[in-house]
């Protein structure tokens, strides 16, 4: 309590005047006529209310109460108070006093005022609205804020341009206000951090001057437009990486598909028995045509060190178990095995067809997926090998098709014979039905390895299955 002669003061007063502790939410002191504006008894009846910031709005305006009087200020503003649920307007006088136990406390000296039931409405809708709302002279100096206004940027007085991201984008805005409404979007400096709000600002007339000023309405947007931007960067990540994925399979496409002719061929020719002089040429080639594989492999590589084309320098893996039997034959002398190989390269069905034909494995050959869908359909094939990125119709496809096909072929054992081997396009041959997989450029070891498994497991099934037909 302050000492007793300013109480004996307060108490002849006519005019309401009490003390609040913003601590607690108590009135420790009232006099008389602050008594009657409250409807309460006694003292004692006054400081046993609870009068605790309760809305948003109330618990801004004491805490801006308490900062602009904390160094000797006086504030003057309108209040509505409402004893026992009834209303009252008073233009209140408030300024800081500290009790004898230090103890910070609000000193009002108030006015009762009659002002319209409109006025009074609209300026307590104001005061709890969530919108931002300011008033700004025509310098851009602030005049008002309301509650809201407060919690977003605090009761510095700031400039109009103080409040953007981009001070020159406040600059614009408030020069274009003064000629038009106008309003967009802004990044804003708040006591929160920088925000997203959408900002609408117009001239109108100040009703204390009559000058010209600007009426700023602001609403914070910011989860909104976090969503927007995450979900757009989320699209473009998706988007970079699927233009990633092209660019490589076309990379892995364009460049293997010659490398597996100049080491195939290579391979063949230092293996067919040459003299010496070009057997040593022919491995020349093969030695620098590896090489020229690891710079392709280095070129494609993931830089994030995940799986990639770069992986096809490898055995890749086997997408079914492979049959048990080895890879010693291909079949009896007298019924070699016979393979349809699909690919839209001359020089790759020459190459593919030459190293089968070393192991005494009959290949014919289709330039496109639909003509392999036909030859399908009209051999008797023990094993089809399948380029992947073909014109007409690609790899993929023809596998799907041929599965879809009546009698024993659709059972044929498939292997992907492709430069495109990411572990994505490897699930999509999965899908489609193939067994299995052979990275250009073609390891000949693999080749044959695995095309003589799947072409005696197919013959196998073939022979089971028309068996069981015979006996039934």
């Amino acid at each position: 309590m302050p000492d007793p002669s300013s109480v004996a003061a307060w108490n002849c007063l006519k005019r309401p005047v009490w003390l609040y502790d913003p601590q607690t939410g108590r009135k420790p002191y009232a006099n008389p006529a602050a008594l009657a504006l409250f409807g309460a008894a006694s003292l004692d009846a006054l400081a046993a209310r609870d009068f605790s910031a309760r809305s948003p709005a109330i618990k801004a305006r004491i805490r801006r109460l308490v900062d602009r009087t904390a160094d000797g200020e006086t504030v003057r503003e309108r209040w509505t108070f409402f004893p026992h649920g009834q209303p009252v307007t008073a233009e209140a006088t408030v300024s800081a006093l500290t009790d004898e136990e230090g103890q910070l406390l609000l000193l009002f000296e108030a006015a009762p005022e009659d002002i319209p039931a409109e006025e009074r409405r609209a300026a307590e809708a104001l005061r709890h609205a969530s919108a931002v709302i300011s008033l700004f002279d025509g310098e851009g100096r602030r005049l008002f804020s309301n509650p809201a206004a407060f919690r977003a940027y605090g009761d510095a007085e700031e400039n109009f341009a103080c409040r953007f991201a981009e001070p020159a984008e406040g600059l614009a805005m408030l020069a274009a206000a003064s000629r038009a409404p106008v309003s967009g979007l802004r990044a804003v400096l708040t006591r929160h951090g920088t925000r997203w709000h959408h900002m609408d600002a117009r001239s109108v007339p100040d009703p204390v001057t009559g000058r010209p000023c600007v009426l700023l309405n602001e609403q914070d947007v910011t989860p909104r437009v976090e969503a927007e931007l995450a979900r757009s960067a989320a699209e473009q990540k998706a988007t970079m990486a699927e233009a990633r994925q092209r660019f490589l399979t076309e990379m892995s496409h364009e460049l293997r598909t010659p490398l597996n002719a100049v080491l195939g061929f290579s391979r063949l020719l230092s293996e067919a028995g040459l003299d010496e002089v070009s057997t040593d040429q022919a491995q020349r080639i093969h030695v620098a045509g590896q090489g020229l594989v690891e710079v392709v492999n280095r070129m494609i590589a993931d830089p994030m060190g995940e799986a990639t084309a770069a992986d096809a320098a490898k055995a890749v893996p086997a997408i079914m178990a492979a049959p048990d039997e080895p890879a010693c034959g291909a079949g009896s002398a007298e019924v070699p095995l016979r393979a349809l190989y699909v690919d839209d390269n001359d020089s790759n069905r020459t190459l593919i067809r030459a190293m089968l034909a070393t192991m005494g494995i009959v290949c014919e050959t289709a330039d496109n997926g639909h003509a392999g869908v036909l030859a399908a359909a009209a051999g008797d094939w023990d094993v089809i090998l399948m380029d992947i990125q073909m014109p007409v119709m690609c790899g993929v496809e023809a596998t799907r098709r041929i599965r879809a096909l009546d009698g024993l072929v659709a059972g044929t054992p498939i292997i992907a014979l492709t430069a495109n081997t990411l572990d994505a396009q490897i699930q999509t041959y999965v899908e489609a039905g193939m067994d299995d997989c052979v990275a250009k450029p073609v390891n000949m070891v693999e080749l044959l390895t695995k095309t003589s498994h799947w072409g005696l497991s197919g013959r196998r099934e073939t022979v089971a299955s028309a068996g069981l037909s015979a006996r039934a």
